[in-house]
């Protein structure tokens, strides 16, 4: 049954703390009845930043010349994706910022192609690597890729449009996640809230938008202003308690709402709460992305003002997070995939 839009909203709405845990707690014993207690770690790879778009709300926007462009090399990305092999990950994402030059698509076919030679074939792999064409999805699942992320970031139609240029279209977005269920992909798309404009009913039409696209996974946050980007005026006001309690309730929302998809606890969580992924998982998700990109490159990717880890040891953070998920009663799911529940009720098994 297809979500009661007011509910959602009243979801959204909740303020006080009483209130607020009651919301968490329920949206907690609904991922225990459908997806259970173990965090699925996805080791992340920001393989480039180099990006064709220029969304106004982005660090990484083609148009901003404040930081070096860098592409990790072939041998540098295969390292990475051992150690956390090595390190009993079940899966990777590898994202980069948006190309469509053949160049790009075959490096990152033949890239996973040696992902899966390497692990013989354990290690599963998520792309997010934005809009493409038909083919070039069908050739990176061919070669290895089964999930991917793409994120719409709105769907107020409007709000897009003041969001990014003209040449960027809501309906490609649309189009590409077409596309990816298509060719067979488990499809994630996500959000971020406390845009500029946004209204609750905005954001309860965005969980709509999952439910009607029938989407596997959820990678979503609070929106963070940058301050190298046409948004910058929003940086001094910004308020990141309100901004994080926002980006919980809405993991909530979609728990409750959308019951056995996959939901991310995102890095932009950890940038506003020193326990931002440890609440996010209190809060209904069941993924976590760990960054795994080797340092020298990660001041070069933020997406967003005041990004956490840049300079964190990935070994160490698999051992704290271990000790902080267990603290709380769940389980890492080492060496596991831990693919949506939802994929599989989707395709009939």
């Amino acid at each position: 049954m297809r979500p009661n839009k007011q509910e959602i909203i009243d979801m959204l709405s909740v303020r006080g703390e009483e209130e607020l845990n009651a919301l968490f707690a329920r949206a907690y014993e609904v991922k225990k009845k459908y997806v259970g207690t173990t965090v699925y770690f996805r080791g992340l790879i920001e393989i480039s930043n180099i990006c064709s778009k220029n969304c106004y709300y982005c660090g990484i926007r083609s148009e901003n010349p404040n930081f070096p462009r860098y592409s990790i090399s072939m041998d540098e990305a295969l390292q990475e994706a051992k150690w956390a092999f090595d390190q009993r990950y079940g899966s990777l994402v590898i994202q980069a910022g948006e190309r469509i030059d053949t160049q790009w698509t075959d490096f990152i076919a033949e890239l996973v192609r040696k992902i899966k030679e390497m692990s013989s074939g354990k290690l599963g792999i998520t792309l997010s690597l934005g809009e493409q064409t038909e083919e070039t999805y069908q050739k990176w699942f061919d070669a290895g890729a089964h999930r991917y992320l793409l994120r719409v970031e709105t769907t107020n139609r409007e709000l897009y449009k003041k969001l990014h240029p003209a040449d960027h279209r809501f309906e490609d977005r649309l189009l590409s996640l077409e596309r990816l269920r298509k060719v067979g992909y488990q499809t994630g798309t996500g959000v971020m809230v406390g845009l500029p404009g946004q209204s609750i009913e905005d954001i309860a039409d965005d969980i709509l938008f999952f439910y009607d696209q029938d989407v596997d996974m959820l990678g979503m946050g609070p929106y963070i202003p940058h301050q190298d980007t046409p948004l910058n005026h929003l940086v001094e006001a910004f308020d990141p308690t309100e901004a994080f309690t926002l980006g919980l309730k809405l993991i909530a929302a979609c728990r409750i709402a959308l019951k056995d998809v996959n939901i991310a606890a995102s890095t932009a969580l950890q940038a506003l709460h020193p326990q931002g992924r440890e609440r996010g998982l209190l809060a209904g998700a069941n993924v976590l992305m760990p960054n795994i990109t080797d340092t020298k490159y990660r001041e070069g990717y933020q997406l967003y003002e005041g990004k956490p880890g840049i300079n964190e040891n990935a070994a160490q953070v698999v051992q704290e997070l271990q000790r902080s998920i267990e603290s709380i009663g769940e389980t890492v799911g080492f060496d596991q995939w831990g693919d949506p529940k939802h994929f599989f009720r989707r395709q009939g098994q």
